[in-house]
């Protein structure tokens, strides 16, 4: 019997996923898992440490992550995997050659690189956080030095994920980023009591370790060698070219990261880790849904990229799909954010100020939160057209525009820390609406009305569910009832009800939970049900999503010569 447990496991492990839906599965369910193992860790970082030592902990991350990302994310998600899946079956011998070439000059680049910053790593942070005390800078140089160890792992770590998705395993990639975590929350808890500000980073190491260990042996096994080979071929020099645009992008990317680091710290010390904690919950539907959903609908588009019509209908349905399923989570966010940051973030040394700061980072970035998902499947579908240099232009212009915004509504409107946050907003809302005008020309799609008609229905029913969650969320908060708060305050005879009978107590973290839960499960029902009465067919898509994911015999299996590609979303980031 435990024989037998032993093996399935092991085929589920190492097989192939067959199908793309059983593919999209896994990436749902595992960006699902990491996202709240996410949580999880940043709920421990503030456990145990203050909003000042977490703002510092997250800035040293700032140097070693840009390196990272430009090498990394530059190079696989736009171009090793599709070179790669290419030649795999063609000339295997290629392919692995191609994999341990591209590690080492990788490895190397990002030692250099890491070798000469870590030196002048005091200098740079006194340029970007200048709003941070000598002492405080200091501290994170240190920090910094560990975080460039640790990447050095990501590096090497990420050739495997690229090689186990170009062949169909995605089980073990998407378990890596747990085990990552897991390292994280290891380090802290066990070691913040000797170490201080330092466990945390000396977690990450262990975790960035672990997730190159996990999915070392099954790449092996499919045929990845270690070797000292730095021959640059032909198939190297593709991959340096087709990830050109890619590492443009990539690079003013992380010009708009440094630009929000060096305008938090003018605020306060505290106020990058309300930025970069509120950035950690929004992320969650984009990933969940934005990213599953446009990493599952990119072979399909790939495939029909010459039969346009088809084309236009997956994309068009991919849209209407994804803002159906983000936008109500958007208007949780709205409405709940205090809630919901005291339930993740809330400790004794998390206070009352934090958590209202961090909420209103959440709030405003909720505003763009549709726009990001949308975004992903759309610069997705240039990609599927053998475009990239629309998408990645589209991105830039909308990143210059962050930084513009960023300037005006921190240095000259002087806004709290939520004021970055909605730049970044106001810039994906830029992207989102480009990118949907040029992909609807350049594929001739059908009357903009159409188009949007879905989006409309969907902005409708979670405007008028947002309005109840609203309601209800005041009505059964004790504390709005002692304070006499919002419109509670202006209604007459509500000061002779006895609240006490039907209220929640919500400084008992049980009783902030139920509240939470119980108005989030009205607003989703609200939701559905005016969908229903929309007539909005994205109800029965999901509906029928739902079947088919319970029913194992409805996946259509993938034929043995087709290839699925996943590729990570421009927004995938490795960092905490």
């Amino acid at each position: 019997m435990v024989g037998k447990i032993f093996k399935k496991g092991k085929k589920l492990l190492i097989s192939p996923q067959s199908s793309v839906l059983s593919a999209a599965t896994i990436i749902m369910l595992m960006i699902v898992a990491s996202r709240l193992l996410g949580l999880i860790r940043q709920r421990v970082l503030a456990h145990y440490l203050t909003p000042d030592e977490i703002s510092l902990f997250f800035a040293a991350f700032r140097l070693p992550d840009s390196i990272f990302e430009i090498l990394v994310f530059g190079t696989f998600s736009s171009a090793f995997i599709p070179i790669f899946s290419k030649i795999i079956d063609k000339d295997k011998d290629s392919a692995w050659k191609l994999a341990s070439t591209i590690s080492n000059i990788g490895l190397l680049v990002f030692v250099s690189l890491a070798i000469i910053l870590s030196f002048s790593a005091s200098g740079f942070y006194d340029f970007i956080a200048p709003g941070f005390s000598p002492d405080e800078r200091y501290q994170i140089v240190q920090l910094t030095k560990i975080l460039f160890v640790a990447q050095g792992f990501f590096v090497l770590s990420y050739v495997l994920t690229g090689v186990l998705e170009s062949l169909r395993r995605f089980l073990i990639p998407a378990l890596a980023p747990l085990f990552y975590n897991l390292g994280i929350i290891f380090g802290i808890v066990a070691l913040t009591d000797s170490f201080g500000l330092t466990a945390p980073a000396i977690g990450v190491f262990i975790g960035a370790m672990a997730h190159f260990l996990i999915q070392l042996p099954l790449a092996v096994k499919l045929g990845y060698k270690i070797t000292t080979s730095f021959s640059i071929d032909e198939n190297v020099r593709k991959v340096g070219r087709l990830a050109t645009p890619r590492v443009l992008e990539i690079s003013f990317n992380q010009i708009v990261k440094y630009t929000e680091l060096y305008l938090a710290s003018f605020i306060s010390t505290a106020a990058y880790a309300y930025y970069y904690l509120g950035n950690t919950i929004q992320l969650i539907p984009v990933g969940i849904f934005g990213t599953s959903i446009a990493k599952a609908a990119l072979p399909t588009l790939s495939k029909q990229a010459g039969e346009m019509a088809k084309f236009r209908k997956s994309l068009w349905n991919s849209f209407s799909q994804i803002v159906f399923l983000v936008m109500p989570v958007a208007t949780i966010f709205i409405v709940l954010r205090i809630p919901i940051v005291r339930i993740v973030y809330g400790t004794e040394i998390f206070d009352w100020e934090s958590t209202i700061q961090t909420s209103k980072v959440v709030s405003a970035f909720a505003i763009g939160v549709v726009f990001q998902a949308c975004a992903s499947l759309l610069a997705r579908a240039f990609y599927a057209l053998n475009d990239t240099k629309t998408p990645v232009g589209i991105s830039i212009f909308s990143m210059i525009l962050m930084i513009i915004l960023n300037f005006y509504f921190i240095r000259v409107l002087n806004l709290p820390v939520w004021g970055i946050a909605f730049s970044f907003s106001l810039g994906s809302v830029v992207q989102a609406c480009a990118l949907f005008i040029l992909i609807r020309k350049k594929t001739g799609s059908g009357p903009i009305s159409s188009l949007l008609k879905p989006v409309s229905k969907a902005a409708a029913a979670s405007f008028i569910s947002g309005g109840v969650m609203f309601i209800f969320l005041k009505l059964f908060d004790r504390s709005v009832w002692i304070k006499r708060m919002s419109f509670l305050g202006i209604i007459k005879g509500t000061e002779n009800i006895q609240f006490e009978k039907f209220v929640l107590d919500t400084r008992f973290t049980a009783n902030l939970f139920v509240l939470t839960f119980f108005v989030s499960l009205i607003g989703v029902i609200i939701y559905l049900g005016l969908s229903i009465l929309f007539r909005s067919k994205e109800v029965w898509v999901f509906l029928n999503l739902v079947k088919r994911l319970l029913d194992k015999r409805k996946l259509t299996p993938i034929p043995p010569d087709e290839k699925e590609q996943i590729s990570p979303t421009p927004t995938d980031s490795s960092s905490v």
